[in-house]
């Protein structure tokens, strides 16, 4: 086969075009990229339960915590009224018979040391009746892996109320997993303790678990879409994120139950889920949010509330004309200041004290996640208002507007409709976030999906993914396949690149053991993590982008009949041609190339190459490398091979 690839210069690229969506699924933060390592750390966890428009929580804050040692004469209660922050009222009050009785936290499946690191222990307590030591360890099987002592004279900050901040730090002798965090009393006493945080001193800025930092920071994203997703929703308007009350210090942000943990509930299961206990303590908020941007090298894309639930649970929403509503413009306004105000400006100043004087350079919102219009529903009229308040003080901000759920419904062409009746703005909407989870042999036969789009108003594919199977726990469903599928259906987004300027795989994360949904782009445990297939491809797109697509002579269609989807950059700077090729049968296929004159006796073509065994193959925490790219060269551009199942990327430089 011949691919022909011409010098006439097509779509421009926009830089930055793969990026990331970011949501609290599958514990994605607390119990993932937040390396906060232990679980319900201020007490304040609820149990999530019910249905759709049927919700219920009920406060349990003893979660995740136990006396110590088991069965002796320990008393450990949650209480009120003096609390450390009035945002989380409740506290452990400890009362202890012994020396060496306590509490201990089971964090997640456990807690996982690495020998030789350290681990600082912060918490915050009142000697109600107590002179003597705490000792905080971690121990399994009655072994001790990692211990300090604390003097209860000691600590620092003493509050009004007289809770007192304990720091220390804990080294690990040896590595251990699923072990219980321990804090017991040296003596016999009564004493309150809140927020009680263990995190890995090799965590980044302190904050972000370090493997899966370097995860994102690897793929070279463009953009990070956040906080979600269904999270900024919520199932019930009191549910839904408030960036504001992440704006604190950490034992001051207000806990939330997480709207995941009520997917898949239904009278079999009682309306209860097995991750009914899935809260959001908010340690990772907006301005960690932004931090992990900047980190990465990726624009941040805070998505907005409209004063909607979420539409698929819930009917709940403030009129437009109330007071309510009026707080959501609001907090449109105080975000972008907050981002990107100076440190003189009120919420510019608490960027500032926070520990960035320096603005964060905010250039997009979405306005509404996953929002689509209804007889009841006026989403058209509040993304109007949306936008004339926030560009009557920013105009500069670039806004992403909401296509539904989905790319085949009456909605999302209702939607199309309404932007493309302001077309003639171009500041009105700068791109419209479409999503489709759907079957492989969907994005294989649709791979010219955007070929006929209008061009006027921009497309962002917000949340796109194969899904070979799908459900709880099934890192199977992270086929090559699937992936195949993924990079395939890129091609056409790539070459239409002067209609669709960002795009993200969804969701990001999922923590083995605790996923409501599947697939996912990178997979983790306690100890580690692994990309999927799907990864590789994400991370082989953002890292070989061109600025401008070339003309590929029209003979995409009839490769595809093959089974073979191809596209074609230049990266100027570099004078490279970078062609990604798809080979998705199972059977090698050799192509030549055939290029414009200066690359045409090109001898320095430089190859990435991403295969496996078969369709169903995936990675696992056993496996993680099984399928991951290959670096190859090729020395002609005549009887370059593609192995079978495969996704190919050639850099190819002009001659001397």
């Amino acid at each position: 086969m011949e691919i022909r690839i011409g010098s006439a210069e097509k779509a421009e690229i926009q830089e930055g075009m793969i990026g990331l969506f970011f949501e609290d699924i599958n514990y994605a933060a607390d119990g993932g990229l937040y390396a906060e390592m232990l679980e319900n750390r201020s007490f304040e966890f609820v149990k999530a339960t019910g249905d759709a428009r049927d919700y219920q929580v009920a406060y349990d804050g003893g979660y995740a915590w136990g006396t110590y040692p088991v069965g002796a004469g320990a008393e450990a209660r949650c209480v009120m009224g003096s609390p450390l922050s009035e945002e989380n009222p409740h506290y452990m009050r400890l009362r202890t018979a012994k020396p060496g009785e306590g509490i201990r936290n089971k964090a997640y499946e456990g807690i996982y040391l690495k020998k030789g690191m350290e681990y600082k222990l912060l918490f915050w307590a009142r000697c109600v009746k107590f002179q003597g030591d705490f000792d905080v360890f971690v121990e399994k099987d009655g072994k001790r892996f990692a211990e300090a002592r604390v003097p209860a004279a000691g600590g620092t900050e003493e509050t009004y109320n007289h809770f007192r901040r304990f720091e220390t730090l804990l080294k690990a002798e040896e590595d251990t997993e699923r072990a219980d965090f321990v804090l017991c009393l040296s003596e016999p006493g009564v004493v309150e303790i809140d927020f009680i945080s263990l995190m890995p001193c090799d965590a980044v800025a302190g904050i972000f678990r370090r493997d899966l930092f370097e995860m994102l920071r690897d793929m070279h994203p463009g953009f990070m879409r956040f906080p979600g997703g269904c999270i900024v929703e919520g199932n019930t308007l009191a549910n839904r994120y408030r960036y504001k009350d992440s704006l604190k210090p950490a034992w001051a942000r207000r806990n939330n139950w997480n709207r995941w943990a009520v997917h898949g509930t239904d009278s079999e299961n009682g309306y209860e889920s097995v991750y009914s206990h899935y809260n959001q303590t908010l340690g990772m908020g907006y301005y960690e949010y932004f931090l992990l941007c900047e980190l990465i090298g990726a624009k941040p894309l805070p998505v907005l509330n409209v004063g909607f639930a979420c539409q698929y649970q819930s009917d709940e929403m403030v009129s437009r004309d109330s007071a309510a509503f009026r707080e959501f413009l609001q907090d449109a306004l105080d975000l972008i200041e907050f981002a990107n105000g100076a440190a003189d400006t009120p919420w510019g100043a608490v960027r500032a004290e926070m520990g960035h004087p320096k603005p964060f350079g905010l250039t997009m919102v979405g306005i509404g996640n996953e929002q689509w219009q209804t007889e009841k529903a006026d989403f058209f009229e509040r993304y109007e208002m949306f936008e004339k308040t926030i560009h009557e003080h920013a105009p500069y901000i670039r806004l992403i507007g909401s296509a539904g759920p989905n790319v085949s419904s009456g909605e999302y062409r209702m939607a199309w409709e309404f932007y493309h009746a302001h077309e003639d703005r171009p500041d009105f909407a700068y791109a419209v976030d479409e999503h489709y989870y759907v079957p492989p042999k969907w994005l294989y036969e649709h791979v010219d999906f955007y070929d006929e789009y209008p061009r006027k108003v921009k497309v962002f594919s917000g949340e796109y993914a194969a899904h070979p199977s799908s459900g709880f726990n099934n890192p199977k469903a992270n086929t090559l396949d699937g992936a195949l599928a993924e990079a395939a259906f890129l091609t056409g987004v790539e070459r239409n690149a002067d209609v669709v300027v960002l795009a993200s795989y969804a969701p990001l994360f999922a923590r083995v053991g605790y996923a409501q949904w599947s697939p996912n782009l990178i997979w983790f445990d306690g100890a580690g993590c692994y990309g999927s297939p799907s990864y590789y491809v994400q991370k082989m797109y953002a890292c070989n982008m061109g600025d401008v697509e070339l003309d590929t002579c029209g003979g995409e269609r009839e490769a595809w009949k093959e089974g073979i989807y191809y596209c074609a950059g230049l990266a100027r700077e570099r004078d490279e041609i970078i062609v990604k090729i798809v080979n998705s049968k199972e059977e090698a296929r050799s192509v030549d190339l055939a290029l414009p004159e200066r690359w045409k006796d090109s001898c320095k073509i430089q190859a990435q190459i991403l295969t496996g065994e078969s369709r169903d193959s995936y990675n696992s925490l056993g496996e993680p490398e099984k399928i991951m790219p290959m670096e190859k060269a090729f020395m002609s551009l005549k009887g370059i091979e593609l192995p079978p199942l495969s996704f190919t990327v050639l850099r190819i430089g002009a001659r001397d």
